[in-house]
């Protein structure tokens, strides 16, 4: 049997209204960097919460605004469009978003706060994590990185994307060291960054309990090429995610204490 949420108000990244009501588990995904109908759909059959398009001209996944309207033209109800912008100015944001009136931005370079905020419209923000991160780094050490602080400083996102901090912009394939993450996250946390499906629960085992909600965002470890996804390892994808979810629901019965009489 299925829920309804309140649509006024959305409390954790892509919230899905059809959540299983005793699925207290349940990792929300998104398929990024998508091109072609056929990747759309695979997505959507394969039960992704969230697909996304990119708008960052210089990605070898790049779509135009109106090639992303069309693509997102194919979703059902509840299944969320993501642009994702870098560095863009004010006047390509608003177009674009013209061009997809329901969709969520996510910003993936140096914006700061205000302009996350200028569209009106909710947003995740990109943490670029460094592969060399490392516990009781000074500020301005290649190793350093405040997630708790950056996590407050954009408290008015949505949620916090986790990727690895690359050359350039994103879609570099590579993790970062999930055990490295503070154990409290005040924030809605996305992992992303080199996932796979062989990786994918290890990642969420981790890092799930350390933030208010998590979700996973994918492109590269589900593609036969830039841009070209494999509907095959897309549901290879959202099986792990879900046998993840699985051990959690588990790991939290062995921690329920029942009422004695």
């Amino acid at each position: 049997m299925n829920e309804s949420f309140s649509s006024g108000s959305v409390t954790a990244p892509f919230a899905n209204p059809l959540t299983p009501a005793d699925s207290p588990h349940r990792t929300r995904i998104k398929i990024c960097g998508l091109t072609r109908e056929e990747d759309v759909d695979a997505a959507v059959r394969a039960g992704a919460d969230a697909v996304g398009f990119v708008l960052y001209e210089s990605s070898p996944r790049y779509v135009s605004p109106q090639r992303a309207a069309e693509l997102a033209a194919r979703l059902p109800p509840f299944v969320t469009p993501v642009l994702l912008f870098v560095n863009a100015d004010a006047t390509k944001i608003i177009a674009a978003c013209a061009c997809l009136p329901t969709a969520l931005l996510q910003f993936h370079g140096d914006e700061t706060v205000l302009t996350c905020q200028s569209s009106g419209r909710p947003f995740l923000r990109v943490a670029r994590i460094p592969q060399a991160w490392e516990v009781g780094a000074a500020p301005g050490q290649a190793g350093y990185f405040d997630l708790v602080k950056y996590a407050h400083d954009f408290k008015a996102a949505q949620a916090i994307l986790l990727d690895t901090h690359v050359e350039g912009y994103g879609g570099g394939g590579k993790t970062f060291n999930w055990s490295l993450l503070p154990p409290s996250v005040n924030a809605h946390l996305v992992l992303s960054g080199g996932l796979t499906p062989a990786n994918v629960t290890d990642g969420i085992l981790q890092v799930s309990p350390r933030c208010l909600s998590l979700a996973v965002d994918v492109s590269s470890g589900v593609e036969i090429s830039k841009g070209i996804k494999s509907a095959e390892k897309i549901n290879q994808f959202v099986a792990a995610v879900r046998a993840a979810d699985s051990q959690l629901a588990k790991n939290s019965h062995h921690h329920v204490r029942l009422p004695t009489a």
